[in-house]
């Protein structure tokens, strides 16, 4: 009986497998520190918080053995104090205040008060804290402590959602003046639902328009079209500034035109917010819809009609079905997008019409609260997910395999 001798793979067939991974390594070592890892610190931070809990290691302990739910007895107000004093001297009781200001606004003066009392060796009994930190008296306030001993918290993006702990342990919303969230989220969607909505109007019979033209008169017209997208996007978002103006060229021609007896106010409003990103937006919606264009066959369109579909119906049901792909794939780009959105909100929209990116920087720059940045913007990136998980699965979206 003769055996079969079976292939072998060699050395060198392996090293064929290995080296388009060796090629990539470099660029894959790259992007994983200095895309991936800053982007996984950051959000770590929306559920790890240990500022609370490394400034209080004596009041934690007191705590656990303290048994009431509300205010604690004396104890843990004498073992508050001995952590604000060695927070004091260690030059972190602002970073605690701050963190603890977070959760109840206010009580940032009232616990450098306190610190400062401790520190001088002044009376530090319950009665006399309360009396300096009013705040320390109230239920609320203790139930915010014991919750930010835990270092893996809840709070921020529990707070991104304008939802707290209550006292009785569940989840409740936030006090109606401090529900900012949710607003901003609803306004970030929306006004990225109609600027892609405002791109797709104008990118589709466009590109209709240029597939079915001359190449050379197509070319010119997409030249045209594209020539802003190389230009920087806030050089054009300052000529939009101009433009907009209430004695700016489009109040100008409106008025030439006819079509308005006073001036608008569109600078700093919601619909010059949203010209100003269409116009932006509009080469990220046309490109994917013109190249699937392209490829579709006017043939199977004639076809339809030579077999009695009128000329509706062979668009409906013949040339739409096959363009869909780029329509959605150009729609989710710029809607990803415009979630995003920065320079322009702050330049041309108003005071009512901040996006959710907005929010995130004033965090990061000014409040300097990466915490509730990374929940915020935790949301953002798992939208943007979710989404796109929902168009590639359901809609049959593969944005890899278009054209």
């Amino acid at each position: 009986m003769s055996s079969i001798a079976l292939p072998k793979i060699g050395t060198t067939d392996r090293w064929d497998g290995l080296r388009p991974l060796a090629l990539a390594a470099p660029l894959l070592l790259l992007l994983l520190f200095s895309f991936g890892a800053p982007i996984v610190a950051l959000l770590s931070r929306a559920v790890y918080e240990p500022t609370i809990a490394n400034a209080l290691p004596h009041t934690i302990a007191a705590l656990r053995q303290d048994s009431g739910a509300g205010v604690p007895g004396e104890p843990v107000f004498l073992a508050l104090a001995a952590d604000l004093k060695q927070a004091q001297a260690a030059g972190a009781v602002y970073e605690f205040a701050k963190a603890l200001n977070t959760r109840l606004p206010g009580a940032r003066s009232q616990v450098l008060r306190v610190a400062r009392i401790a520190t001088q060796d002044q009376a530090t009994g319950k009665e006399a804290m309360i009396k300096a930190a009013p705040l320390l008296g109230e239920e609320q306030s203790w139930a915010a402590i014991r919750t930010g001993t835990n270092r893996f918290t809840s709070f921020y993006l529990l707070s991104a959602f304008d939802l707290r702990w209550t006292e009785r342990g569940t989840i409740g919303a936030v006090p109606a003046d401090q529900a900012v969230f949710l607003r901003v989220f609803g306004r970030t969607f929306l006004i990225a639902t109609i600027v892609t909505l405002a791109t797709l109007a104008l990118a589709f019979p466009l590109a209709f328009v240029i597939t079915n033209l001359r190449p050379a008169v197509a070319g010119m017209v997409l030249v045209l079209v594209l020539l802003p997208f190389w230009t920087s996007i806030l050089v054009r978002t300052a000529a939009w500034t101009v433009i907009l103006q209430k004695f700016g060229l489009l109040n100008d021609l409106l008025l030439w035109l006819g079509l308005t007896s006073d001036r608008l106010e569109l600078m700093y409003s919601r619909t010059g917010l949203i010209i100003a990103m269409t116009h932006i937006q509009l080469p990220f919606t046309l490109l994917p819809i013109y190249s699937v264009m392209r490829s579709v066959k006017p043939s199977l369109v004639r076809a339809a009609q030579s077999l009695g579909a009128r000329p509706f119906t062979a668009f409906w049901r013949v040339y739409l079905p096959q363009v869909m792909p780029g329509v959605l794939a150009g729609c989710l780009l710029t809607f990803i997008l415009c979630l995003g959105y920065y320079i322009t909100p702050v330049l041309i929209g108003g005071a009512s019409d901040q996006l959710i990116s907005n929010f995130i920087a004033n965090y990061v720059n000014v409040e300097l609260n990466w915490e509730m940045a990374a929940a915020l913007s935790f949301v953002l990136l798992a939208s943007t997910l979710g989404l796109y998980v929902t168009l590639t699965r359901y809609l049959g979206l593969d944005l890899f395999k278009m054209g």
